[in-house]
């Protein structure tokens, strides 16, 4: 790939920063340093680090996730929102099965940042679906839902677009049926990948980097094959070739 595609494909890696504090995560940003990813900030981090940590963040100039997938009464959902948005990242979470009211209460509560302060940027608002550690034994049996994983997650998508929400956090197994049913601009992010000859791990539902952007996905999440590796930097960029064979050959199927 040249510079050019190679950071263009950076911009749609989030580097997952599951790490137990923020001494550790910053052990991996310098050594990805230069490299225009996002970093996925989630539970145990941002418990720990708080939201001095996201701004941190924000200085060194990188685009933030906050993943902290809320699932709450709708107008605790509207406070979180509102208090998430005033932080100023880029990108945040809730549980599509909270429910439209909540998903639109959370909307609400980034409008309501946002007229409270012109400088502020509107972030991405997305919904979880199914996590892609849940296989259709434990959907069914455990959580109750009935039915396949799939329909599902493009059922609670369809029902976060109603809401006004950018996007779902789903695997790149559904990506694709996720833009047939909601269109092309809204966004898929894909956990659950796995480059190419790398252990599963917890995941149920993978793909390589490759076949998740060339099936749809528009931002890959990745953590441990990056942040478990001897070395993360040459991890990173073995995943951001992936990506770029992946977009390569998706653009081949459309001539």
């Amino acid at each position: 790939m040249t510079s050019i595609s190679t950071s263009q494909m950076a911009r749609r890696l989030m580097v997952a920063l599951d790490y137990p504090d923020a001494e550790a995560a910053r052990g991996l940003i310098r050594q990805l340093e230069g490299i225009p990813c996002y970093m996925k900030v989630g539970m145990q981090l941002y418990y720990q680090a708080g939201p001095e940590f996201v701004r941190e963040l924000k200085s060194l100039g990188y685009s933030v996730f906050l993943d902290l997938k809320m699932h709450d009464i709708p107008n605790t959902v509207k406070g979180g929102a509102n208090s998430i948005a005033k932080l100023g990242v880029d990108m945040f979470n809730v549980h599509a099965a909270g429910g439209v009211k909540m998903m639109e209460s959370a909307i609400q509560g980034v409008e309501e940042a946002l007229a409270s302060d012109a400088s502020l940027n509107r972030p991405l608002v997305i919904a979880v679906t199914q996590l892609t550690s849940t296989d259709q034994e434990t959907m069914n049996g455990e959580i109750g839902i009935p039915g396949s994983v799939e329909k599902t997650v493009v059922r609670y998508a369809k029902l976060a677009a109603g809401a006004g929400l950018d996007g779902v956090v789903a695997s790149p197994l559904e990506a694709e049926k996720i833009k047939a049913a909601c269109g092309n601009g809204f966004r898929t992010v894909t956990p659950g990948i796995r480059p190419a000859g790398s252990a599963a791990d917890d995941q149920s539902r993978t793909k390589t980097p490759g076949q998740a952007i060339a099936g749809g996905s528009d931002y890959i999440v990745v953590g441990r094959p990056i942040t478990a590796s001897a070395d993360p930097r040459e991890a990173a960029q073995r995943i951001l070739e992936e990506m770029g064979q992946g977009r390569n050959a998706a653009e081949a199927d459309r001539t």
